[in-house]
């Protein structure tokens, strides 16, 4: 859009202008983003007894049954002098996380066809959004372990100021294969079926009930393919004051896993995205 001399506007379409311009976009629309990110996480607490308070008591339910199957029937080591609880609940934060995140970002645009299918926007904001939804319960959640340290009077060092650091690699982890599923959910509608399937699949295959020390040495790097493993890996070492000890070959392997995982995503779904509107 320009101004003429005439005093009228003239609107000028300029071919592949709006790929260029399609970050910029993403700034442009940051309200949209707001109201979307508020929306998910109003609906999600709408009509129901208790709340938010169910972003307690989830974790606080699993971390007692594995605590119960690791730990005292399982007999799996601790880390330390960490208590059996805290290494739980230190994996159950970043895994609950990254569980919700894959299961709503994976269905986000199928559930916004309305939206999709008649305005323009930078479709990119619906998944983020509906992650961002699930990062809110995340930082809700450590209100339990910072009661949990209380009880055990098991407080963290500094390591604990790296923990934003790994928070950052389970959002990216997050991100990158929700674009990867929401995209391929709009093509092939199976993919509603395979997440939940993937997201109890990787429960088992990370290391959540147990340390990841338990694994023998080397099989360490290949169960490190895992980019969880390197970010429950990271959430203990922060958490736990050194008692659990990291295994770096294995974190920067997670780290490079999840660059590729992030900008693999942002290619497909940037390359699918202008037929998300014909096929959804």
């Amino acid at each position: 859009m320009r101004r003429l001399e005439s005093g009228f506007d003239e609107l000028v379409i300029e071919a592949d202008r709006g790929e260029r311009q399609y970050w910029y976009d993403l700034w442009r629309y940051r309200e949209l983003f707001h109201i979307l990110a508020w929306r998910d996480l109003a609906v999600r607490y709408k009509q129901t007894v208790i709340g938010v308070a169910w972003a307690l008591i989830r974790p606080v339910v699993m971390m007692a049954v594995f605590t119960v199957l690791f730990g005292r029937i399982g007999k799996f080591p601790s880390e330390g002098a960490a208590p059996y609880a805290i290494l739980v609940f230190a994996a159950i934060l970043p895994w609950q996380f990254f569980s919700a995140a894959l299961s709503e970002s994976s269905n986000s645009l199928v559930s916004n066809v309305n939206l999709i299918s008649k305005i323009y926007f930078p479709r990119l904001i619906v998944p983020a959004a509906s992650i961002i939804t699930s990062f809110v319960d995340l930082l809700i959640s450590f209100a339990i372990l910072v009661a949990m340290m209380a009880w055990y009077k098991y407080w963290p060092d500094w390591r604990i100021l790296s923990l934003p650091l790994f928070m950052a690699l389970a959002f990216g982890v997050a991100i990158g294969a929700g674009l990867w599923l929401c995209t391929l959910t709009v093509e092939y509608r199976d993919f509603r079926f395979i997440v939940p399937f993937i997201v109890q699949f990787g429960l088992y295959v990370s290391p959540v009930g147990f340390s990841s020390s338990v694994v023998p040495e080397q099989w360490r790097l290949l169960y490190s393919l895992n980019p969880m493993v390197g970010v429950i890996d990271g959430f203990r070492w922060a958490i736990l004051k050194g008692d659990a000890p990291l295994y770096w070959p294995g974190l920067l392997v997670s780290i490079a896993l999840t660059l590729i995982l992030c900008l693999s995503g942002i290619w497909y779904f940037r390359k699918m995205e202008r037929t998300f509107a014909d096929v959804i």
